[in-house]
């Protein structure tokens, strides 16, 4: 017998032991485990035997089905048929090709039912208030060159900070480079010197802060600011302000060369468009006005050390649950992440709504198939039109290019089961679990509005994770089948696992895991609740992610030439 996950798109608590249907018009079903020719499979009344081996993650056909016919997955139209598949066959990308529906503005809206929040009503976190109302997860210094001009003063900031205000580049472990260089010193042989333990635990470390409440200085290195588009330029300042005014920031040292496309000026007017009443300590250096890049150097590092007494000065208090930003991020995906952890985040997102909080879902190659069902979730008129420009645009944009959406899967998402972007958007939009759209956003712009927002953004993993803290997001779940180091400069980033293997195989990396959905010992909304506790811990500096741990710094502007 196989098991609905999703019902009129709510969760129910039932799963397969091997294989799954998500939606009751689909007519695939999904292994969770490998199945091979000639095994019989049960459902809904029916018999049909396997024609060819399936792997976990792939999906094989319930129906014969011939050339043209429709793939019909989570409900949805996910591909055509591009040769007969006999009933018990696997889908492959020799056999379908991407479909889409086609989307407008004006479809049937359905009343949104909220889960039940009530045993988190007056649960706090413990964040740091910012002198425009919103709260900070963490508290960051941040030194941004303009240009990449400045990128080696920057790295001569760096090695002049960190380690002498008590900063490591990891706190899971560092290398101790001076040990072995102790022992080559005092004659170690090679062999000697390979043998010695040169990793130092966190027991080893100690963290003697100078400043104990600022929680790390940020370096945001990069290729941008001159040459190319002047809409670059404009953009990776649109992102500097956002960084600078985002409440996981304290304050910032700004380096500019000074005859860049990535004017000084435009990132003020940003920020005073932001955020008009801006109260950070914000100190703005232009080396070809200095003496010497001696002096230029010293007076940064002077003035940033001065930024971060300021810092130091604010410390943890309690906070709503409503203040939390949180971006909702896949990469890595694989079959099993529609299944368990992007709809286990998509529940632990409405809880949040449901709280009065406010979530942001980007990404927008990835939503390509579900456009109506995100455009019937627009609370207004005016979001739905928003998103259905800027998904036209995105995509005429890709074509005009040479590319598409559909060209979107990686080998890697191909290998685990994503054969078509529709398949892969159709399981990445349950991230945005089921609650109206109070807002879409293009790229930059900020979040202003409580409940679950649409971000245009790439789907390559660090441009996304780059726009989301840009636009306020003080905290990011990313979900993966795979496996991703990706992480943010200032945004803690909570790597979540689709499947026990991957928490096991790479647990350096992953913070939770969703297995159990696919194993049948736990349910998307025992998942997600889970999720949302962990996410309260990480809001408090309870719980370092592992991204945090390993300083993992991501930072990618989105050039919009075009990137998928």
């Amino acid at each position: 017998m196989s098991y609905y996950l999703y019902k009129k798109d709510n969760f129910l608590r039932s799963m397969a032991t091997k294989f799954i249907q998500i939606h009751p018009k689909d007519n695939v079903l999904a292994a969770l485990t490998d199945l091979t020719a000639g095994t019989n499979i049960e459902h809904e009344g029916s018999a049909l035997t396997l024609t060819t081996d399936t792997q976990a993650k792939h999906k094989f056909t319930i129906e014969n089905l011939k050339v043209g016919d429709d793939i019909v997955m989570y409900g949805t139209l996910v591909g055509k048929a591009t040769k007969p598949i006999a009933k018990g066959e696997t889908i492959t990308t020799e056999n379908i090709v991407h479909a889409s529906l086609e989307y407008g503005v004006g479809g049937v809206k359905e009343k949104w039912e909220a889960p039940d929040v009530s045993k988190w009503k007056g649960k706090t976190f413990n964040g740091y208030h910012r002198a425009d109302g919103k709260v900070g997860t963490a508290n960051y210094w941040l030194v941004i060159p303009m240009v990449f001009c400045e990128n080696r003063n920057v790295e001569v900031m760096k090695s002049a900070l960190l380690k002498s205000l008590g900063y490591h580049m990891t706190t899971d472990f560092i290398v101790d480079t001076e040990t072995l260089v102790e022992n080559y010193k005092n004659g170690a042989s090679g062999e000697e010197l390979v043998n010695l333990d040169i990793i130092k635990t966190p027991e080893d470390i100690k963290q003697n802060r100078t400043f104990p409440n600022v929680d790390g200085i940020k370096f945001l290195t990069h290729e941008g600011g001159c040459g190319g588009f002047r809409l670059d330029s404009e953009t990776l300042c649109n992102l500097f302000a956002g960084y600078i005014t985002n409440p996981n920031v304290a304050g910032a040292t700004i380096l500019s060369l000074g005859c860049q496309n990535a004017e000084v000026r435009i990132v003020e007017e940003r920020i005073n468009k932001l955020d008009p009443n801006f109260s950070k300590p914000l100190y703005i250096l232009e080396q070809q006005k200095s003496k010497s890049e001696r002096h230029f150097i010293e007076d940064a590092v002077k003035k940033t050390f001065l930024g971060l007494i300021e810092a130091n000065k604010t410390e943890r208090k309690p906070a709503p649950i409503s203040k939390l930003v949180l971006g909702l991020e896949c990469g890595g995906s694989d079959g099993f992440s529609g299944i368990s952890a992007n709809p286990a985040l998509g529940h632990a997102s409405d809880l949040l709504v449901a709280l009065g909080a406010t979530t942001v879902l980007s990404e927008f190659p990835e939503l390509n198939g579900v456009e109506q069902e995100l455009i019937n979730r627009c609370e207004t008129e005016a979001s739905a039109k928003k998103f259905t420009a800027l998904m036209d645009t995105y995509s005429a944009r890709a074509v005009a290019l040479g590319s598409a959406f559909a060209d979107n899967p990686s080998p890697g998402n191909i290998k685990d089961g994503l054969i078509t972007d529709a398949i892969k958007s159709a399981g990445a939009a349950k991230k945005g679990g089921t609650s109206p759209v109070t807002d879409v956003l293009d790229y930059t712009e900020p979040v202003n509005k409580k409940g679950l927002n649409l971000l245009c953004t790439p789907g390559n993993d660090v441009e996304s994770t780059t726009g989301l803290a840009g636009s306020g997001c003080n905290v990011i779940a990313f979900t993966t089948g795979l496996g991703t180091p990706t992480g943010n400069p200032i945004t803690p980033v909570v790597k979540m696992s689709s499947n026990d293997a991957l928490a096991k195989r790479m647990k350096d990396i992953i913070d939770f895991n969703t297995g159990g959905v696919i194993t049948g010992e736990a349910t998307i909304e025992s998942k997600g609740e889970e999720l949302l506790e962990y996410i309260i811990e990480v809001a408090s500096g309870e719980k370092a992610p592992a991204a945090v741990r390993l300083g993992q710094e991501d930072f990618i502007p989105w050039k919009r030439g075009l990137s998928l």
